[in-house]
């Protein structure tokens, strides 16, 4: 498409920022509209943004129309019926992850955006991590062979320290443990950061999956207000990839030390790597060929690549691939849908 791309911001709550920032940054790009019901919190972020038009409801917005394409950024739970609309309406869209609350909203949002033509992508924004695409391209072009074992972890510490904010007393942060508030818990918070992050790299999808999650006690009667505190802090899943290699993959918000660290050992039959994401810095070490003997590790250089907003864009345009797409996200809610029901039978494996 010729001109600026006209950008929806659908809800405004505290990741919203990043993307209008985002898109900001970019030539021809203008974020043109924000939708939130709550009034106060959309003017807020129309008025530091610069945003001209602002909308209670998507169903306002929509009749609107004046935009090619939208940023969904509402609580899991509203990411499927929010998106068919805006792809009903023919409009492009960048969802926030996970993609849905179950793999079977997210297979309806898969069709939908196959039958509307547009481009529909998932925020998987470690993608942007130069550590992870060089790791990928190495797999590849078989720099250590068949990959035969994985242990990845996604760290993050926010229920032990006030970095980010004190959970009992922020909505931001206390919707997050709270089913009743669509929340899936670490496991979909970020649990499907840290899937994506190790199959892609490895280039292989989970076949099988055993899940235990645990919710350990944060308050008196399990509750802060309107807030019951029943979403699961930890998870750990035992998974067998589809050439047959075992992996573990584990997430926790209990990490005291770690604030928001991934990281990823991927081994192969002539080589192994180590994948690092800390304090939003990516670094790759390797220890292929000739290094085997002494185990020896080595530093990869890595190459900046864009970002997912301006992949996003890219794709808006027609000038670069939709990826991740929606089919992605779906394929990762179905792991996280096994790892669920896998948990509920005492970890029992389940075929993805």
């Amino acid at each position: 498409m010729s001109g600026a791309v006209r950008i929806l911001i659908l809800g405004t709550g505290g990741m919203a920022q990043k993307h209008a920032d985002a898109y900001a940054a970019m030539p021809d790009v203008q974020v043109v509209a924000a939708c939130d019901p709550r009034a106060h919190v959309r003017a807020a972020f129309c008025a530091k943004n610069g945003i001209g038009s602002g909308f209670a409801t998507l169903d306002e917005a929509l009749a609107w129309g004046a935009f090619d394409a939208a940023s969904n950024v509402t609580p899991d739970a509203a990411h499927h019926a929010t998106t068919l609309l805006l792809l009903a309406a023919g409009k492009a869209v960048l969802c926030e992850k996970p993609l849905a609350p179950s793999e079977a909203d997210a297979r309806a949002m898969v069709a939908a955006a196959e039958a509307a033509g547009v481009v529909a992508m998932v925020n998987l924004s470690y993608r942007d991590g130069p550590a992870m695409q060089a790791a990928a391209a190495m797999v590849r072009a078989g720099e250590i062979g068949e990959v035969r074992h994985l242990e990845a972890s996604y760290l993050q510490s926010w229920l032990t320290q006030p970095a980010w904010g004190d959970w009992r007393t922020d909505p931001q942060w206390l919707w997050r443990l709270s089913t009743a508030h669509g929340s899936n818990g670490v496991l979909g918070d970020v649990g499907v950061h840290i899937l994506d992050f190790a199959t892609h790299v490895a280039g292989l999808e989970v076949a099988e999956v055993s899940c235990r999650l645990a919710t350990y006690h944060k308050a008196a009667g399990g509750r802060v207000g309107d807030y019951t505190l029943d979403a699961n802090d930890s998870a750990v899943m035992q998974v067998v990839l589809s050439n047959g290699a075992l992996g573990s993959i584990t997430t926790t918000r209990f990490a005291s030390g770690h604030l928001n660290d991934l990281s990823l050992r991927l081994f192969g039959t002539t080589g192994g790597l180590e994948v690092g994401f800390t304090r939003g810095v990516s670094t790759l070490r390797a220890c292929t060929g000739a290094d085997l003997a002494s185990a020896t590790w080595r530093d990869i250089d890595c190459p900046p690549v864009p970002g997912i907003y301006a992949r996003f864009i890219a794709a808006v345009r027609k000038q670069g691939m939709a990826e991740p797409d929606f089919a992605r996200g779906a394929a990762l809610q179905a792991v996280l849908d096994r790892a669920v029901q896998s948990a509920q039978q005492s970890g029992r494996s389940l075929k993805v």
